[in-house]
């Protein structure tokens, strides 16, 4: 039986980590306070209070931001999948530079030119 080299068993630990991932939403929750504008009303005073907060989802499809109305529920409901989409990109980040690594000790540094 052949022994794991360290670059397989950091793949291992990778593809585990991935395999645990259930869905996953990209972008970001986002909670903002608003001013309306309207004289008199209670965000224009001293000490301004703002309107909200409102939540929503933002997130960039095809070079054009997109932004979804999220309510509290909705976030409570969906907060582990925007988790899980943080966990994958940092998982695949770990999975290239292994792969460079892996790469590189194979086949020697790219070539300068």
């Amino acid at each position: 039986m052949t022994r794991a080299t360290p670059h397989q068993r950091e793949l291992a630990r990778i593809s585990t980590a991935l395999a645990g991932i259930g869905f996953a939403l990209p972008g970001s929750l986002v909670r903002r306070s608003t001013r309306c504008g309207k004289a008199g009303c209670r965000c224009q005073a001293d000490p301004a209070v703002p309107h909200g907060p409102y939540l929503s989802w933002t997130r960039a499809v095809n070079g054009k931001t997109l932004t979804r109305a999220i309510n509290p529920e909705q976030e409570q409901r969906y907060r582990e999948w925007f988790d899980n989409h943080r966990k994958l990109r940092r998982l695949l980040s770990e999975l290239e530079a292994l792969s460079i690594r892996a790469l590189e000790e194979a086949e020697g540094p790219p070539n300068q030119r």
